[in-house]
Parts: structure tokens; C-alpha cells; sequence
């Protein structure tokens, strides 16, 4: 069985952690709060494209370092 008590403190710890990613991607848009919430979903998605782009660059950097 789930313990009811530590959902909740895990759900409100993740809310509290979604709310602050979305701070941190920049200022929350949007009429409403699932409208927030998607713009900061495809905020997230964006910088972890350009994240991935960049570890690509770096490890190519690295691996061509002597060359």
C-alpha cells in the first residue's frame, strides 16, 4: 500500500520543484495555469535540445583535441 502522507509531501515536493524549473526558464506565461505550464513544458523541451546540441559540440571538440 501507498503511504497517503508521503504522496502527498512527494506530489507538493514536485509541484514546488516544477513551479521553480518554470521560474527559472523564464517568466511564466499564459491566461492560465495549464497554459503556463505548457509553454514552460516547451521551454524545457527547447533547452534540452540545445543542451544536447552543445554536450555533442564538446565531446567533438574533445575527441579531435590532437588532431
Amino acid at each position: 500500500m501507498v503511504n497517503q502522507g508521503n504522496f502527498q509531501r512527494t506530489y507538493r515536493t514536485r509541484q514546488k520543484l516544477w513551479h521553480l524549473w518554470a521560474k527559472a526558464l523564464g517568466e511564466k506565461t499564459g491566461r492560465t495555469k495549464s497554459e503556463a505550464d505548457q509553454v514552460a513544458l516547451i521551454r524545457s523541451v527547447i533547452f534540452f535540445s540545445y543542451f544536447l546540441t552543445n554536450c555533442f559540440i564538446v565531446a567533438g571538440v574533445i575527441r579531435h583535441w590532437n588532431n
